[in-house]
């Protein structure tokens, strides 16, 4: 390196060390921006469309213009749409079924789709309302709960189950009855002054309302039981036979263990009679005696009823006669199950002779009616003649080894009878195997005529 001349103002400026130079260069290079915003982050800015869709999804139920967007941004919004919003604000706009799956999974843990023909939107509109009327307490719970949802979901509800009616609250808490109640003598204690809920206004606002299934009765009352919540009332019924009568698509209803008796049976038959759509009535489990009986052979000959159970009841002949004479004279009726009735030999003769000239029914359930021999020697002349039946359940009654030899001789030239139950009824052995036999090679006829195509 040069010295500076003696006098020379000028300094000389040193070179640089060349490794010092890259040490500045490196830190100069590594030097990072901090930002004072907590969530910055180096991660891509993303793009504006989806900022849009952000935006859309976060305001939706303030601005929901789902059918504004194109339908690859439409998935996006339906994919991440809370299943939270307002009803109002997505029952009539939103019809994808991977959104309502959705909701019903979220719900629910148990979702059978098949039970509401494949519709996840369906299902979510009759569960829900369905839980709402199960939950409802008169004079208690806001009737437009109810009114409000039924312009939401008219459209897509078909069936409803509701298998719990809860009683207006007791404002007067009442003295613990005595031992006695417990035998059901306070049942008839008079009805209480307020109804159930009134199913008429919502009912015929349902334009695609198909079935129908009821259950007057309150679930897990556990140590507050009394008889009264069971208590299916006159007012009641009047209300749900005006409503029934209403609903002119109505094709299935079932009151089943709602403590249904004779006046009340009387009532809602007349107001089906010739309703123009009903196919099946299932009153089983009830208090239904002759006189109930008598009006339901009445409705037999002036409606489209297919299927009629009147299973667990309290039917003797004289009812099972009033029936009989609706099976001889006019019936669509394709099924008729009187299991757990007391119809005795006496009405089991007037429904076997009205099967000699029936052509409709294909089913009978005459189980547990305290049946004979007398019964069973007239179902061989119906084996020998009807050509429509193909079942019959005698089952847990007392045919006896000659009642079990008459069906055997009625059967030997039966060729459509592909059912016949004979457990517990006293039947002989052997006669028991021949029949059943008999029974097995006209199922595999039956079979081998229509044989199940497998889908591909």
């Amino acid at each position: 390196m040069q010295q500076p001349a003696t006098g020379d103002r000028s300094t000389a400026i040193p070179s640089p060390d060349p490794s010092e130079a890259s040490f500045d260069a490196g830190l100069y290079y590594a030097r990072r921006c901090i930002t004072e915003d907590p969530n910055w982050s180096l991660v891509t800015v993303p793009h504006l469309t989806e900022l849009c869709l952000q935006h859309i999804v976060h305001n939706f139920e303030k601005n929901p213009i789902l059918n504004y967007l194109l339908p690859e941004h439409q998935r996006k919004v339906l994919d991440r749409l809370s299943t939270g919003l307002p009803l109002a604000v997505t029952a009539n706009l939103v019809s994808d079924e991977e959104y309502w799956k959705r909701c019903c999974t979220e719900r629910w843990q148990l979702c059978d789709v098949s039970n509401y023909g494949d519709s996840w939107k369906r299902m979510f509109f009759e569960r829900h309302l369905e839980n709402i009327l199960k939950c409802f307490i008169p004079n208690t719970t806001d009737p437009n709960q109810v009114l409000e949802l039924i312009p939401l979901c008219k459209g897509y509800v078909r069936k409803l189950e509701i298998d719990q009616f809860l009683p207006p609250v007791k404002v007067d808490q009442k003295e613990e009855r005595d031992d006695l109640s417990d035998t059901g003598s306070d049942f008839e204690s008079g009805e209480v002054s307020v109804q159930h809920y009134d199913l008429k206004d919502l009912i015929t606002a349902l334009p695609h309302l198909e079935e129908l299934h009821l259950t007057y009765g309150v679930k897990d009352c556990g140590m507050n039981f009394e008889w009264n919540l069971f208590n299916f009332t006159n007012q009641d019924c009047c209300n749900l036979a005006a409503a029934v009568k209403m609903c002119h698509n109505l094709k299935v209803f079932k009151l089943t263990r709602s403590n249904v008796d004779d006046e009340k049976t009387k009532l809602l038959a007349r107001s089906l009679l010739d309703h123009p759509c009903l196919v099946e009535l299932n009153l089983s489990h009830n208090l239904i005696r002759d006189k109930g009986a008598q009006a339901l052979g009445k409705l037999i000959s002036r409606s489209r009823l297919e299927i009629l159970d009147l299973c667990n009841n309290q039917i003797h002949h004289l009812g099972a006669q009033a029936l009989s004479q609706a099976l001889a004279e006019k019936s669509t009726l394709t099924s008729l199950n009187l299991r757990l009735n007391c119809v005795e030999d006496k009405g089991g003769e007037a429904i076997g002779r009205a099967l000699l000239t029936n052509t409709t029914l294909k089913s009978i359930h005459l189980g547990s009616n305290n049946l004979s021999e007398p019964t069973a020697t007239l179902f061989s002349q119906v084996l020998a003649q009807n050509t429509t039946l193909r079942s019959i359940n005698f089952s847990c009654n007392h045919l006896g080894l000659d009642g079990g030899k008459q069906l055997l001789a009625g059967l030997a030239d039966n060729k459509t009878l592909t059912e016949l139950d004979l457990r517990r009824t006293e039947v002989d052995q052997e006669a028991e195997y021949f029949i059943h036999q008999i029974v097995w090679a006209n199922r595999e006829a039956v079979r081998l005529q229509h044989p199940i195509t497998k889908p591909p």
